[in-house]
């Protein structure tokens, strides 16, 4: 759940103009969307054939944005948004090919109460995959058990930032508490108990009292630090909170040690073995996507701010932010291949330290994971097709 991305205070120009104006509707999206692929002829992929739903539904964690742009890139001019439902369907393409299945993407976030996207797709059947953070997927597993099965994201985009001009000398969050820095940042977040069991931030120094906006930051001229995402923050706060207008530095969360794969595409465990034919095909089939979306953005940028027009949830995202996401994440290595050639495999390794990172700490507060759980209980390799990397 990424309420860190909640900016309705934020000073931002949306541009409304795009080069794809998607048609709206406020019911009957499915059916639209299914009368726009009557006439299409399938390509060189099959989803139908391999026994995929005829409407794949994918539930994302946040309004729509560069990061979710693999899932967007899939549609075609005949996408058909439902606004008060904040969701987009139409034929699913790959490579500009009908693929003989429609896609679903719903908004998260505000759009579903700020749930988890795992109870999002415990409450409702007709989702087929969500996206999960590891931990989320491992303090759920008793009862909401979800495995990944494609990881978009190499690094979580999430870190910890401050005022350069009040901490010159601060390179890192450690240096960061050392200079006494406080940190605002969401109560609950399992990453900040491991920042403090690790030694890196006093537990005094940690306040959970951050309200996702600027207020905070700026009303302490920058002695306070906060979280934020490095994809986003950096260019907002320089660029369009008119009342702080200059950079930030940042340290991402992942380079102080937590590595949890960030919005994990994922089922429900106990569908897995259902889906095994369909997910043969999809997962190089959304791996193709990303690949697509970061040799040409611009398309599916201009999507998605139309759908944050047309969602209206108050919710501000730019162009100059989109822009600024698609070149951090690249820049940064939130989306690569890691250490191979092909993009969206987990490490086992990664995985299970956070198993052994978390478990204490999600049994602490009273939501132990599952007794005995290991990291190929949640996650799969096996569906990935390893000649589909980022170039």
């Amino acid at each position: 759940m990424r309420v860190t991305r909640s900016r309705s205070l934020l000073a931002a120009g949306l541009l409304a103009s795009t080069a794809l104006v998607l048609t709206g509707c406020s019911a009957g999206s499915t059916d639209s969307a299914s009368n726009a692929a009557s006439d299409l002829t399938i390509g060189s992929v099959d989803l139908k054939a391999a026994g995929c739903p005829a409407t794949v539904t994918i539930q994302t964690d946040w309004n729509p944005e560069a990061e979710h742009g693999h899932l967007y890139s899939m549609f075609g001019k005949d996408a058909v948004v439902d606004a008060s439902n904040k969701s987009v369907s139409g034929p699913l393409y790959s490579k500009g090919e009908y693929t003989g299945v429609n896609l679903e993407v719903r908004a998260g976030g505000p759009a579903i109460g700020f749930q988890t996207v795992s109870s999002q797709m415990y409450t409702d059947s007709d989702i087929t995959l969500g996206y999960a953070n590891t931990d989320e997927s491992l303090r759920l597993s008793n009862d909401m058990p979800t495995t990944a099965v494609f990881a978009p994201l190499e690094i979580n985009p999430q870190m910890i930032m401050w005022d350069p001009a009040t901490y010159p000398d601060v390179k890192t969050i450690a240096d960061l508490t050392k200079a006494g820095a406080i940190i605002k940042y969401f109560g609950g977040a399992a990453y900040m108990d491991y920042l403090i069991g690790a030694g890196i931030v006093p537990e005094a120094q940690a306040d959970g009292g951050y309200d996702g906006t600027p207020a905070n930051f700026v009303s302490q001229g920058g002695k306070d630090a906060q979280q934020g995402f490095a994809s986003a923050e950096p260019y907002v706060y320089e660029n369009e909170v008119e009342s702080w207008d200059k950079p930030v530095k940042f340290q991402l969360i992942h380079d102080a040690g937590y590595q949890i794969y960030a919005s994990a595409v994922s089922v429900r465990t106990s569908q897995l073995k259902e889906l095994t034919p369909c997910l043969t095909a999809l997962v190089p089939v959304l791996q193709q996507a990303e690949v697509d979306y970061f040799a040409d953005p611009a398309p599916t940028n201009a999507m998605i701010l139309d759908l944050v027009t047309q969602y209206d949830t108050g919710w501000v995202y730019s162009q100059g932010v989109a822009d600024y996401s698609v070149k951090t994440m690249r820049d940064l290595g939130l989306a690569s291949n890691g250490d191979n050639d092909y993009i969206g495999d987990f490490d086992e390794a990664r995985v299970q330290k956070i198993i052994d990172t978390d478990t204490p700490i999600f049994t602490k507060l009273g939501t132990p994971p599952k007794d005995g759980i290991t990291a190929s209980d949640l996650f799969t390799n096996e569906f990935l097709d390893k000649t589909i990397g980022l170039k």
